[in-house]
């Protein structure tokens, strides 16, 4: 047997956060070498963070992450481990997102992406250039900054810039970034072909709902096809935007799981995986496959480098530069803290004084077994929508210096469903207050302001253990329910009730003052009362009388949240408003432009009504809290409008449109990139069962007329961690117009053109004889028989 041992992780990384991502880089380092591994993967874009955004394009950024890894070869955390470290690289004058591959303390290669993630929620081309693949660019030498010079083996200067693969004592390492894995012609096609026996893929790849999946098919596809092994680092939390990194990293062998770590997870912000390789099974299983063996053997090959970062494959003239005796100069010399002089490496350490061999040696084989095959761990959507956006929440609660969050509750699905998620990080932070995990325990008693230097021992005086996700609950989730003469009693008895059982503190606070107080201002100064159109008022009066309760429940939101801790006595602390518009309201536009939908954070923004009716039951056997089936079989309703003997507000006959439509609109129109015509061409097919073609017209012009109506609520939406691949966010998921033509001529008279043929057609159908005739000139015939 021929083994090694390799390790990857999940890294909760925060960007630009340069201390912080230090530490949780060398932590996952330490923890990789403690388990034996010689080969230590990390996230995409690791020492920086990945969403650094238009922060990349400053040159700060790229000088602080080469101070961050001059410190890493410093502390010795390189030494006897082949490190991947993801990180910001100028080459030229050109920003590359790189990997950084280190071994006793020095660097061999620096490797470029080839494929940049432009779609969805990524904007990599605007920071990054993708480096040509396929060789159609030659290694080239890179000078070092300063920073790593004064701490490198042998004050090593310069490096190599490039695609290549690393040559260790016959053991043969390649990197792949994220993108890459999912893209048509895949370098780790290319690399597996050329012999590479390990392939690693440093991702930064967010969650979205039914997702993982895909990437657990594409891993074990990259590796069942032509053999090898592919490791998955990622990261996991919030790293100060809308996305939420869902971790899982992975190790694939020959097209079988061999480790997963956890998808969603508040434990700790560092989790490492590791793995026992059999090379020899690697190279059975690619002598039995007689095709890959053909194109094996044609494969064009790609570039090898050693152990001490020096080409074994290409000939002089293939390396844009020398490398031995290259001029010392460098693009800019980034102050290093601290005394360099002291972190200095002897030149005892130099790579060609120290011999290092992935393969572990015959005794340290005798430790360990080849990995064998797990079972893989897919959660639910259900359960993605209790744990994804929960840590969200947590990662964005700790981060932000808030001590808590404020929910205006409704008794509705969509605040109900917020609070539950609440309840869920709650119940997260619980598990790991019982298991004793400081990490968890400190951050919650820095967010309640309780110190963190405290003994965490149940016996001292001050100490506070977050045991009970009830009595947690109930010091940082503060819930109110924003009563008007509309309200219902049912209502109000439900939210109540939810937060009881959650143990939210909950108040009941009266907002008919403060309305009339606004209208009472309005009619001094316009001389009209406006009325509800149910007491005989116009569309507009009745919008604007809506409009008033919503704002002002906002309005009292942030409010109660600047003052509620110091009105409890907490101190001078404060609180995040939360909000609960869903992915599908927003699409529709169906609520108020700064109303309780405004908010500092969304934890249900990206999901849809009929997901979050599946959570809420899921929630009710699950968590335990039996309000949420009342919830969920109630009627949606804002109550916003008087009820009447013959008129109950509904949120469904507002729109003028059911959830189940939405969700149907919501996907044609992002996912399969659909204007008005192809929507109305593929739902008079879909719905032709039930829908008349002209029905379907109907519907799609007035969906179209409402969307784009509304569209420019969209500018103002509140964040929300991103969970549907049909938001209509327009931050950075869903770039469109806000000021449409909303009669949309051209496309409209498409759609009537469409269905006048379609009319036609059936028109000249009926008129052909049909299968009814033929039988009834049969039987007329057969009875005018003798």
């Amino acid at each position: 047997m021929r083994l090694v041992r390799v390790a990857t992780c999940n890294l909760n990384q925060w960007s630009l956060d340069f201390a912080g991502n230090l530490e949780r880089i060398c932590c996952s380092i330490a923890r990789a070498r403690e388990a034996g591994a010689r080969y230590r993967l990390g996230p995409e874009l690791e020492v920086s963070g990945y969403g650094c955004e238009d922060h990349f394009l400053e040159p700060d950024t790229f000088v602080h992450s080469w101070e961050v890894i001059a410190e890493i070869i410093a502390r010795g955390y390189t030494d006897d481990i082949l490190v991947d470290l993801g990180a910001p690289v100028l080459h030229r004058h050109v920003a590359y997102n790189c990997r950084v591959l280190l071994l006793n303390r020095r660097i061999l290669l620096i490797r470029p992406k080839l494929a940049l993630a432009d779609d969805g929620n990524y904007r990599e081309s605007r920071w990054f250039t993708a480096w040509p693949a396929n060789g159609r660019r030659a290694l080239e030498k890179y000078p070092l900054p300063d920073c790593v010079r004064q701490v490198a083996a042998g004050a090593q200067a310069e490096t190599l810039f490039g695609e290549a693969l690393l040559d260790i004592g016959g053991v043969v390492v390649a990197s792949e970034t994220c993108e890459e894995l999912f893209t048509p012609d895949a370098p780790h096609i290319r690399y597996s072909l050329n012999g590479c026996d390990i392939i690693g893929n440093g991702s930064g790849s967010h969650h979205n709902l039914r997702k993982l999946n895909q990437r657990i098919d594409l891993l074990r596809s990259a590796t069942a096809k032509g053999g090898g092994a592919y490791l998955y680092a990622n990261q996991q939390g919030c790293d100060g935007g809308r996305l939420y990194y869902d971790g899982c990293a992975l190790i694939c062998i020959n097209g079988e799981i061999v480790a997963q770590a956890s998808q969603f997870s508040i434990a700790d912000e560092v989790e490492v995986i590791t793995a026992t390789i059999d090379l020899d099974e690697i190279t059975a299983y690619r002598i039995a496959i007689a095709s890959r063996g053909v194109q094996a053997a044609s494969t064009a090959p790609v570039p090898r480098i050693d152990a001490a970062g020096r080409s074994v494959s290409l000939r002089h003239e293939d390396i844009a530069g020398r490398i031995d005796g290259m001029p010392t100069g460098c693009a800019f010399s980034p102050a290093f803290i601290g005394d360099a002089s002291q972190r200095a490496v002897p030149a005892s350490v130099d790579p060609s004084e120290r011999s290092f061999r992935l393969v572990l040696s015959d005794g340290e084989q005798l430790q360990y077994m080849p990995s064998q095959p797990v079972p893989v761990r897919l959660l639910s959507a259900e359960e993605e929508i209790a744990y994804g956006p929960a840590c969200w929440l947590w990662d964005y609660l700790r981060r932000s210096g808030a001590s808590g969050f404020f929910l205006p509750l409704s008794g509705g699905a969509d605040s109900s469903a917020t609070a539950t998620i609440v309840a869920s990080m709650c119940r997260l932070v619980a598990v790991e207050a019982q298991q004793r995990n400081d990490h968890v325990i400190r951050e919650a008693r820095r967010i309640l302001g309780l110190g963190t230097d405290a003994e965490l021992t149940e016996n001292a005086a001050d100490a506070y253990i977050p045991r009970d996700a009830h009595e947690f609950a109930s010091r940082i989730l503060h819930t109110a329910y924003m009563r008007s003469e509309n309200s219902s009693r049912a209502t109000r008895e439900r939210a109540a009730q939810l937060a009881k059982e959650i143990g939210a503190y909950h108040l009941d606070l009266p907002i008919d003052a403060v309305v009339a107080a606004v209208l009472s201002v309005f009619t001094l100064v316009a001389g009209e009362r406006p009325r509800f159109r149910v007491q005989g008022g116009s569309a507009v009066e009745n919008a604007a009388l809506q409009n008033i309760q919503a704002r002002i429940r906002m309005v009292l939101s942030y409010l109660f949240a600047q003052l509620l801790p110091w009105a409890r006595g907490h101190g001078q602390r404060t609180l995040l408003v939360l909000g609960s518009a869903n992915v599908d309201e927003a699409l529709r536009g169906y609520l108020t432009k700064y109303d309780a939908s405004s908010a500092d954070i969304n934890p249900i923004g990206g999901i849809s009504k009929h997901d979050l009716r599946r959570f809420l039951l899921w929630a009710v056997h699950e968590l335990g809290f039996e309000t949420l089936q009342q919830v969920v079989e109630a009627p949606p309703t804002a109550e916003l409008e008087p009820i009447t003997g013959e008129y109950v507000q509904t949120d469904e006959a507002d729109m003028g449109m059911t959830y189940a439509e939405l969700t149907v609109y919501g996907r044609l129109r992002k996912i399969g990139r659909c204007g008005p015509v192809s929507m109305y061409e593929r739902l008079s097919r879909l719905w032709k069962a039930h829908l008349s073609p002209s029905q379907v017209a109907e519907k799609v012009k007035f969906f179209f007329r409402m969307y784009s109506v509304n569209r420019h609520k969209m500018t103002v939406l509140t964040p929300s961690v991103h969970c549907e691949n049909y938001s209509p966010e327009d931050n950075r998921f869903d770039l469109r117009p806000f000021l449409y033509n909303i009669r949309w001529p051209w496309q409209f008279r498409q759609i009537d053109a469409l269905t006048s043929k379609v009319a036609t057609a059936a028109s000249e159908r009926d008129a052909l004889p049909s299968e009814r005739d033929c039988h009834a000139n049969l039987a007329q015939i057969a009875g005018a028989s003798p």
